[in-house]
């Protein structure tokens, strides 16, 4: 991505939203990219960002260990916005005070604009925010004014002369309404932004990539038929035709019919070379007692990674195996760079690799979020049912049945799961939330069938609305629909006697049960 001419960067402190900065950036059309926070300015200076984002953090900035980037950023001439812990920063650096609030702020509070040029042009003069800090600043350094406040933040949003400024709040969640607005109005009228950033040009240049790291050998690439793998095969073919050698492994947790719905559109509907591997016995073995989730990930992708290595055997020339990791699997299960932020899970893709591995590496959406995957799958003419699909685990259904996997609950689990895509495909609901899924419990309870006393398994259902996958909220579907899809689970599914709905949020939950 260096000849990408239009960036803004975002300097990691360890916030779980930092992410989310990225993505309201990329909406905008505009590269962004998160670095860490220990960059020298010389290093800042060779990317040559249009803009520097410092993002919010855990940390207090007066904490012996608290995160500090480089001072010597404030003297390149490029625009600088603090965010939260970043605002905080800048107050701390050039000379002004950051102290314990009295309570903790974290939730809505309304904005009142005092200055809006140039942040806040065209948003109202009052609106909702969304705040979650401790600290608070209790003295601007010299030269920064106050242009907004609430009730608990005098200094809610500030500004300096010099292209520095500072929100209290995130404009990057959902919950501030004219946070869109407010970065749009950073990138294009204070940093001079035009939108460079879209699809069609990342395609182009994904594509010479391509075949520049490759040359004239051949790619594996582990097809499971979701929306990410499917894109970058897809991509990947576009660029070096029939050197990509496509393999799906049925690793025995993956969903009803995949096998067959894998063959019939990328080996015959797309011509792709199609190996389809059998390997189910060697997955579940594995798999046998094993309930911890993060010991599963890494069980599942080890293996995934030992199968494609004798797969790649078959073929000459095979040095590079392909995958689907996106920027979310990456931010999720590693620290960018060794920022401070949490781990929240390792991804098959990311964690799960071994030490050592005979293939290298093509990852052409790495640097993607789920719905900029969907659009490149659009140009390349991916059909909808594909490019829209709901995400799925790369560990499969191993990781929604909580507890030990076996073959047992993984037929419990398909039937129900089937039962959840068919009824909401029905209902004309399957595209309109992010995810719909069935997860099997290790609780029984005790029910009634007929006259029957029964003492039986535990379905929930798991349906979230979101944009990214970075947050999400539970769907509030019709009762009918809920009630229908309660129904044949427990009269169609044997050894399952009550469904139940997961109504929390992330965060500060996850999608995934595991």
């Amino acid at each position: 991505m260096d000849d990408i001419h239009e960036k803004i960067i975002i300097l990691d402190f360890g916030s779980q939203y930092t992410q989310l900065i990225a993505r309201r950036i990329r909406e905008l059309n505009i590269y962004s990219q998160i670095v860490s926070y220990r960059l020298t300015p010389s290093e800042i200076r060779a990317i040559n960002p249009a803009g520097i984002i410092l993002s919010g953090g855990p940390s207090s900035v007066y904490d012996e260990n608290a995160p500090h980037c480089d001072r010597g950023i404030y003297d390149l001439d490029v625009p600088i916005l603090g965010i939260c812990y970043g605002l905080q920063l800048i107050a701390h650096h050039l000379g002004g005070r950051v102290v314990p609030g009295t309570h903790r702020e974290y939730g809505p509070a309304t904005l009142n604009v005092v200055e809006p040029r140039p942040l806040f042009n065209d948003t109202p003069a009052e609106q909702r925010v969304w705040m979650s800090h401790g600290d608070k600043v209790l003295e601007l350094p010299d030269g920064f004014q106050p242009v907004a406040t609430t009730d608990n933040s005098e200094f809610a949003a500030v500004a300096h002369p010099t292209r520095i400024y500072g929100l209290q709040f995130h404009p990057e969640v959902v919950h501030t309404p004219s946070g869109s607005e407010i970065l749009c109005n950073f990138c294009y009228d204070v940093c001079g932004c035009k939108g460079e950033w879209t699809m069609k040009s990342f395609i182009e240049r994904s594509v010479g990539e391509i075949r520049e790291q490759v040359g004239g050998d051949k790619v594996i690439l582990g097809l499971s038929g979701g929306v990410d793998s499917s894109v970058a095969a897809a991509l990947i073919h576009k660029a070096i035709g029939a050197q990509l050698n496509c393999i799906f492994v049925d690793n025995g947790v993956v969903r009803e019919g995949e096998a067959e719905t894998v063959r019939q559109l990328f080996g015959n509907a797309f011509k792709m070379n199609l190996d389809c591997v059998t390997a189910a016995d060697r997955f579940l073995d594995k798999l046998a007692g094993v309930t911890d989730p993060e010991t599963k990930r890494k069980i599942i992708g080890n293996e995934f990674i030992t199968v494609f290595e004798e797969e790649a055997r078959k073929f000459s020339n095979a040095r590079f195996l392909a995958q689907g990791t996106t920027y979310p699997d990456v931010i999720e299960s590693v620290p960018i760079d060794g920022n401070p932020s949490a781990m929240i899970k390792s991804h098959h893709n990311v964690g799960g690799l071994p030490s050592v591995m005979n293939l290298e590496l093509v990852e052409p959406l790495r640097q993607l979020f789920k719905d900029e995957v969907r659009e490149v799958g659009r140009q390349l003419d991916l059909p909808e049912n594909v490019v829209m699909r709901q995400p799925f685990p790369g560990p499969g259904l191993a990781v929604r049945i909580i507890g030990a996997v076996n073959r047992e609950n993984l037929a419990v689990l398909r039937q129900a799961d089937t039962i959840v895509i068919d009824e909401m495909r029905k209902a004309d609901c399957y595209y309109k939330v992010w995810q719909s899924f069935a997860v099997l419990l290790p609780v029984q309870s005790v029910g009634v069938m007929g006259d029957e006393r029964t003492y039986e398994n535990t379905v929930v259902l798991r349906i979230v609305d979101s944009q990214d996958g970075m947050t999400a909220d539970w769907s509030r579907l019709p009762y009918d629909l809920l009630e229908r899809i309660s129904n044949r689970i427990i009269n169609e599914v044997r050894g399952v006697n009550r469904v139940c709905y997961d109504i929390s949020s992330k965060p500060p939950s996850t999608i995934e049960w595991e």
